[in-house]
């Protein structure tokens, strides 16, 4: 069930005690998992609340709590941006709702990102290299998924199979996806802890500098290219180049130097997993997409070849040896048929997310962004898009259902006295009052 903004806002009254909120407005915030709404309180204290549509998007809220938990003091520190803090939660039936203090700084777009120039993109590539740091042993305490490099292989050749035996991806993309991970040189890389859901939305910016990183849900030890995958949604190559140089410098040997062709990888088989979690959701319109951004991205690669994918090259067919002996007439070659002409893959349009610009939840599902060739700007790049069962990140929620806080049993009664739009906010849903 969909819960506004000004019902958010009553929930969030339970789960903290004395907040009284004054003002709120809807958020877009991965919106097919969770409803979301910023609050000002009557001392302006901003709070954002997530409230899960379903058990997996519970499950989720559940892991990145453990995660935080598992953070310790030492491992905050060394961190150059601020972590969520959960300020307490409600549970209603089978869900809990979480209420967090708000991070400084602003959500920017992809566009924005590009527009901040070398200084933010070395700042990106330094938080990346940051998060890939953390000790292998706070995400293992806290019982969340850790891979080997060969078991994240595996899980996506597992994948494609699930997506070949669909008969609805090119046989192009089949044959140049499985090459890709059939190289076993492609996939020698050593596992790190990984954000697993890291694009531009989980962001909060302040002049030029990443104050602070939130969607910590699918946390996991596994391929650290996942975190990359969402660059291939940015137009200018020289900006994801130089976020990759920063990267490298922070990481210094420990850097793999193929995470990039994998990141390529990962944000062209998004589409095939997003076209599997649509046939299991027997949604006709998203089926309907990703049949078309599929078909569109092969039309792509056959066009200009795409990005490289693997370490060694794919095979290519061999000539067949010329006959002395025979000789064949010579044939008039068929009329070929027409070149088609295809526009650059991109996403669905989403709304923006921003700090004090808040846009109303769009509760239709955002499919993965990926280009074969530079793309145009895209606002939202999932290119790494979850699964049902996040495997496209190697990743996966644990298992163990939500422990109900005492004390926050059941919705409140209490709704907000007062409500204003968010100052700033042009959001079509914030309510005033």
């Amino acid at each position: 069930m969909k819960r506004s903004a000004m019902e958010l806002a009553a929930i969030a009254t339970a789960a903290v005690p004395g907040l009284t909120p004054v003002r709120f407005a809807a958020l877009s915030d991965d919106a097919e998992d969770f409803d979301s709404a910023l609050i000002v309180d009557s001392q302006k204290h901003r709070w954002r609340v997530r409230s899960p549509r379903h058990d997996e998007a519970s499950m989720r809220l559940e892991a990145e709590l453990s995660a935080l938990r598992a953070f310790s003091a030492k491992v905050r520190a060394a961190l150059p941006f601020a972590l969520p803090s959960v300020a307490g939660t409600v549970r209603q039936g089978p869900l809990r709702t979480f209420v967090y203090k708000d991070l400084p700084g602003r959500v920017p777009t992809l566009d924005e990102l590009v527009e901040e120039g070398s200084k933010l993109a070395v700042a990106l590539g330094q938080c990346m290299a940051a998060i890939h740091q953390i000790p292998d042993d706070s995400v293992e305490v806290a019982g969340l998924p850790t891979y080997t490099a060969d078991e994240v292989r595996q899980r996506k050749l597992n994948e494609l199979d699930t997506a070949a035996a669909t008969g609805r991806v090119p046989s192009r993309l089949l044959r140049r996806w499985e090459h890709a991970m059939e190289d076993v040189s492609l996939w020698r890389f050593n596992a790190t802890v990984v954000h697993g859901d890291f694009d531009e939305e989980q962001l909060q910016v302040s002049h030029s500098i990443i104050t602070a990183v939130k969607g910590w849900t699918d946390l996991h030890v596994g391929d650290p290219a996942d975190d990359f995958a969402w660059l291939s949604a940015i137009d200018d190559q020289s900006f994801s180049e130089r976020v990759f140089a920063a990267y490298v410098e922070a990481r210094g040997n420990s850097a793999d130097p193929h995470i990039m062709r994998r990141a390529a990888l990962a944000a062209e088989f998004a589409l095939a997993q997003w076209l599997v979690k649509s046939l299991d959701s027997k949604d006709t319109e998203r089926i309907a997409d990703a049949d078309e951004m599929l078909q569109e991205l092969d039309t792509n690669i056959a066009e200009y070849g795409g990005e490289p994918l693997s370490v060694v090259e794919a095979p290519r067919p061999l000539a067949a040896p010329a006959s002395a002996s025979v000789e064949k007439p010579e044939v008039a070659p068929k009329p070929s048929a027409p070149a088609i002409n295809s526009s650059k893959v991109t996403q669905l349009p989403v709304e923006d997310e921003v700090e004090t610009d808040a846009a109303p939840a769009d509760s239709t599902p955002k499919p993965p962004a990926v280009s074969a060739v530079p793309d145009e700007a895209g606002v939202q790049s999932t290119a790494t898009q979850h699964t049902g069962d996040a495997a496209a990140a190697g990743s996966a929620s644990p298992a163990d259902a939500a422990k109900e806080d005492s004390g926050n049993t059941s919705a409140p009664d209490a709704k907000p006295s007062e409500s204003a739009p968010v100052e700033g906010t042009d959001s079509k849903e914030e309510t005033t009052s």
